[in-house]
């Protein structure tokens, strides 16, 4: 495993990212394997992040993908923000607008509660959406 082997040099800075699996379905860029998590979970020490942003591709299914995710046991979120994805340079089309992304983190919040975790945003993100909405981008 690419993870062991990075581990046996001396670099404890390791995560494991679900990033989806190709498959022959076509609706998504992706199929997430949400199986995935807990089995990692079990079998590794080190932490599970999914990103439901690059597994759809698709803005309209990261939330829900983003739920079982965080109900399956993931440690983290990578969710691509944009406050005009129609503008953006790159994954416009998988970007959640920044009100849509308040929600979500209140949605797997409640999730993460309710199987007794905690959810942390980091501060980089939180200042930046403060500017963004102060129009200080």
């Amino acid at each position: 495993m690419a993870a062991e082997y990075i581990l046996s040099h001396d670099n404890r800075r390791v995560i494991l990212c679900e990033r989806g699996i190709r498959t022959f379905e076509n609706s998504t860029r992706n199929t997430t394997d949400i199986n995935a998590i807990p089995v990692l979970k079990e079998k590794t020490h080190l932490p599970v992040i999914l990103d439901p942003s690059h597994a759809t591709g698709n803005w309209n299914y990261v939330t829900a993908v983003a739920r079982a995710g965080i109900a399956a046991g993931a440690d983290g979120l990578i969710v691509e923000v944009h406050s005009e994805p129609e503008n953006a340079l790159s994954d416009g089309f998988q970007s959640l607008k920044p009100e849509r992304f308040a929600e979500m983190v209140t949605q797997i919040r409640t999730i993460a509660q309710a199987i007794d975790r905690d959810v942390a945003v980091s501060s980089h993100t939180i200042s930046e959406t403060r500017e963004r909405k102060r129009g200080k981008s």
